[in-house]
């Protein structure tokens, strides 16, 4: 069974906690765009054929993939602040392997380590709601999610440059020294959450998401070099389709799951997943398109003849945008709720790729292009991570959270591949090199925007705010925000842990368990014994309680599932029992 506290410790949380958290972000998301600068080279860099370098990019891929949802789970399990430290040092670790040699094989090893870094955005975000109050929660997700588009837009310029004036390899010493300080600002600023998920690891439902996940991503990426109608590639789908099935039922069946695909097919868990497959693909396809646009030689006809810093610098608003967009998604989202700013984000990203298709001319356009696209991935990456953490229990922010950024993963996996074939198939040859084409980079931004609108198809199927006659509360104070979880906590069960004396009982946990015999919320009683829970849907529960010097007790009681509380006070009998 999987148990948590839900009790949030704001105030052990100092204002530089957002910041630290959000650099750490960023810095895992600079690996994601590290090599861009230097693709084309790669194959002479590394002394190998085109085919092979690109393993040193999808080695990242695959392994971001599978690490996300394992780590944000072993983070509910043996704390997120743990498992986020070392997300980030075995990306340095990665970096300096992948520093300190030309080795194609070490190189991709070296690259396998650093995509094991992906997890700390879920970690982050699992962090900032264990400890923040609620008015600050919603800006704080929405910095950390955008983190990794803001990393990977910044480290393009940056790239370049080192790219441009010095040897390749200083890429990889610069990451390396952004991951220690990543390191040091978090054991320094960032203190553990206390919430755990009592149960162990789910190894083989680890093994059989990362054998699923690793069969599915690798034709995706390597499909054009095999060819999409190969026996290679389709058996290596069937494969997966075998191995995530089997691995599903498997997950139906035991206890303490690696996913809890009950919650994940939830509609409100369910269509954000999806959403964030399209708003990924979205994202990856501006990050192809326009540096190669910019940089290429006037005399195509169509490029911009920009050189690599030049065409780094006007990307990088892209990022930019995103960071401040973080803030106005906080006020937004709080007067009509993440769904409407996710619609709003797409559609501004659809209205960007739209006025692309007339606006790749001349440089200038490219930076309008630019900010129209950060200002909306912005918004619509900064509503993800609210509607998950408001669809599932505190126990499960790690995993869940997890999972929505391994569906980014996949989206920005299927861009990369679907737009690397069209602007091959659509390239000219020019003296035995392939030029991509005007032509190519049309149909892409097309592609981009026939994805928008899916994820706003996926998007209008959410659940929407619960309608209420109730004045909102604008928290601006610990009180205010205390206040504010309780009105939003009377969905479910509430009362008073009570003695035999009937004295208050503080500190009692508070368990609600389901009519299947599982744990659907917990909590500690405040120091006047009250409690609250809300409850997922309606139906039977038993709420237990129990407390140092008293013995256990469990009340069994029905919800309607409507707005009103159920009131239920627990007397504990006297017995001394331990905790």
């Amino acid at each position: 069974m999987t148990q948590t506290t839900t009790e949030r410790p704001a105030g052990r949380a100092s204002g530089a906690v957002v910041p630290v958290l959000a650099f750490a972000g960023i810095v895992v998301a600079v690996m994601q765009t590290l090599l861009v600068p230097v693709i084309k080279d790669l194959p002479q860099l590394l002394d190998t054929a085109p085919s092979n370098a690109t393993w040193v990019l999808t080695s990242t891929l695959l392994s971001g993939a599978v690490a996300t949802p394992i780590m944000g789970r072993l983070g509910d399990l043996y704390g997120k602040r743990r498992m986020l430290i070392l997300s980030l040092a075995v990306m340095v670790v990665g970096a300096l392997v992948s520093a300190l040699t030309s080795d194609l094989l070490l190189m991709i090893t070296g690259r396998t380590l650093q995509g094991f870094a992906m997890g700390a955005i879920p970690l982050g975000i699992g962090l900032m709601r264990d400890m923040l109050p609620r008015e600050k929660l919603g800006s704080a997700m929405a910095l950390m999610s955008s983190s990794i588009g803001v990393g990977g837009g910044l480290a393009l310029p940056a790239a370049a440059l080192v790219a441009q004036h010095s040897d390749w390899h200083s890429l990889y010493y610069g990451a390396a020294g952004l991951g220690l300080l990543a390191i040091a600002l978090t054991l320094l600023v960032v203190p553990e959450s206390p919430m755990r998920a009592e149960g162990t690891f789910d190894l083989p439902g680890a093994i059989g998401l990362s054998a699923g996940l690793v069969l599915f991503l690798l034709p995706i990426t390597k499909g054009s070099d095999w060819g999409w109608a190969s026996g290679t590639t389709l058996g290596l789908f069937a494969a997966s389709a075998v191995v995530l099935a089997l691995w599903g039922v498997m997950e139906l069946r035991v206890k303490a799951p690696l996913v809890d695909l009950r919650t994940t097919a939830r509609p409100a868990v369910l269509f954000t997943n999806l959403a964030s497959i399209m708003v990924g693909v979205s994202f990856y396809v501006v990050s192809l398109v326009l540096p190669q646009l910019l940089q290429l030689p006037k005399s195509t006809g169509y490029g911009l003849g920009q050189s690599m810093v030049v065409a780094g610098l006007l990307v990088a608003p892209l990022g930019l945008t995103m960071m401040f967009t973080a803030p106005v998604y906080a006020r937004l989202s709080a007067k009509y709720g993440p769904k409407v700013t996710l619609i709003l984000g797409l559609l501004i990203i659809a209205i960007g790729y739209g006025a692309g298709l007339g606006l790749m001319s001349a440089a200038w356009q490219s930076l309008v292009i630019s900010v129209l696209l950060g200002a909306g991935i912005g918004l619509a990456y900064s509503s993800l991570p609210a509607l998950i953490v408001g669809a599932v229990p505190a126990s499960e922010t790690g995993a869940a959270n997890g999972l929505n950024t391994l569906m980014r993963s996949i989206g920005t996996s299927v861009s990369s591949a679907v737009i690397g074939m069209v602007l091959a198939n659509t390239a000219n040859n020019v003296g035995g090199v392939e030029i991509p084409t005007m032509h190519g980079f049309r149909v892409s931004f097309l592609i981009a925007t026939g994805a928008v609108a899916v994820g706003l198809l996926l998007a209008l199927f959410l659940p929407g705010r619960r309608p209420s006659n109730k004045p909102q509360l604008r928290a601006s104070s610990e009180e205010d925000a205390a206040l504010e979880r309780a009105e939003q906590a009377l969905r479910g069960f509430r009362g008073r842990v009570l003695g035999p004396d009937g004295s208050p009982v503080a500190r009692a946990k508070v368990t609600l368990i389901d009519r299947r015999g599982r744990q659907a919320g917990a909590t500690l009683s405040a120091e006047d014994g009250s409690y609250a829970l809300t409850v997922p849907e309606r139906g039977s529960y038993v709420v237990a309680a129990r407390a140092t010097g008293h013995g256990p007790l469990a009340s069994s009681a029905t919800h309607a599932g409507d707005e009103r509380p159920v009131d239920l006070d627990l007397s504990l009998p006297g017995e001394t029992v331990s905790a």
